[in-house]
């Protein structure tokens, strides 16, 4: 075990004009620009050939989740706007019994303007399918900076996935500065996304196509799927100058037996495609680890933020994860559901990946000390390139490959 590492955030800082900052999506998602660090050398390539730069019989792990439409933008009889993000359920709990629920339900929110909705609830009207509905909000308690909120519609024939689908906005980063738009709809989403959850997109899948993965079969480039629904808390900035004092969101994941299954055969060439998808293979390693040891998830998250700092890593990937399939069989279910609050910094030892497929993140971030933990100093050298070669940068810029 090893004492968590106090770095300062400001040592992981860089200039990011605002015009480097990619505010659309390029043309076609396979021809934006790949920057390629392999053997700490720093080249770069188109997105489309990534095939002819991952080693052959790589396995790549990619999350399959999908955006939902989590903005909900209300306006009172006084007319003060009140948008209501929606981050995650609550009752039902299980994203999916929420989603295809059609009566009331219950979600952890985000207030925008919360000082003008004092008491009482909101409604907006939406259209779905050429039909109009109403669309009632309702606080119900705080819950930490966001609220508990009870969401009601007029028609028991629709769910709540059709009443978001219709009455929501595409949450589209912050820094982005601007409302969404037609094309963000399927763009600002990956082409294999299906399972619904997520508030933002895991974006360094946005890059790939159906003819990228013809290529990648043809290298007999073998992909697994996990699904991590990533959280707004991926844009909380770190505002602590010690990076230990930072406080990590939780994120939920499931992982099938057939996925687990798989990474033990690929064990030594595991590739994973962008960080959620990192955190959750890390993540799942050490939630194996704590199996082994004969201890139970605890507090609201399976693993913890300093989670490597309590067990030797001296476990073997296929031990660790031979655990979990274990507990799996004894429970007799088929597809594993956790969750974590995993922080990995430069000081953390990767337990599964040999390799990852990322975007450009924004200075300080922890998105940015996880690619700093993976490439060390070089992150300074790769970002430089990058800037110095016209790359562009965060959601819907350009991809790294990083070996």
């Amino acid at each position: 075990m090893r004492k968590i590492s106090h770095f300062n955030i400001n040592d992981f800082n860089y200039s990011l004009p605002d015009g480097r900052i990619a505010k659309h999506p390029a043309a076609q998602r396979d021809a934006s620009k790949l920057l390629l660090y392999i053997n700490d050398q720093i080249s770069e390539d188109k997105f489309g050939n990534i095939g002819e730069h991952l080693p052959r019989g790589s396995l790549l792990v990619f999350n399959n989740t999908r955006v939902i439409r989590a903005r909900l933008l209300f306006q009172k009889t006084t007319g003060a706007a009140i948008e209501v993000f929606c981050l995650e359920p609550v009752s039902p709990e299980e994203y999916q019994q929420s989603f295809s629920s059609t009566r009331e339900v219950e979600w952890k929110c985000i207030i925008g303007n919360l000082k003008k909705w004092k008491t009482g609830a909101i409604t907006m009207h939406f259209d779905f399918k050429g039909n109009q509905y109403e669309l009632t909000a309702e606080k119900v308690s705080p819950e930490g900076e966001a609220w508990r909120i009870r969401f009601k519609w007029n028609h028991s024939d629709l769910t709540f996935g059709e009443v978001i689908e219709g009455a929501g906005h595409i949450p589209l980063p912050p820094y982005l500065n601007r409302k969404d738009e037609a094309e963000d709809y399927y763009r600002y989403q990956t082409i294999y996304a299906t399972v619904k959850g997520s508030v933002a997109a895991p974006t360094a899948g946005l890059h790939f196509t159906d003819e990228v993965f013809s290529r990648l079969r043809e290298k007999r480039i073998d992909k697994a799927e996990i699904t991590l629904h990533v959280g707004a808390g991926t844009f909380k900035p770190v505002r602590s100058g010690d990076i230990a004092e930072h406080e990590m969101h939780c994120e939920h994941y499931f992982v099938t037996a057939e996925t687990i299954e798989k990474l033990i055969r690929y064990q030594e060439k595991i590739i994973a495609v962008g960080t959620t998808s990192v955190r959750t293979l890390e993540s799942l390693y050490w939630l194996g680890v704590r199996m082994l040891e004969g201890k139970s998830a605890s507090g609201d998250c399976f693993t913890e933020q300093w989670e490597y700092d309590k067990h030797d890593n001296d476990v073997s990937l296929k031990d660790s994860f031979n655990s979990i399939l274990g507990f799996m069989k004894d429970q007799n279910i088929s597809i594993l559901h956790a969750s974590t609050k995993i922080m990995i910094l430069p000081s953390y030892k990767f337990m599964v990946i040999k390799g990852m497929i990322t975007n450009f993140h924004q200075p300080k971030s922890t998105l940015l000390l996880l690619i700093a933990a993976w490439t060390g100093n070089k992150w300074v050298d790769i970002y430089k390139y990058a800037m110095e070669n016209d790359f562009r940068f965060l959601s819907y810029g350009d991809s790294c490959l990083l070996l």
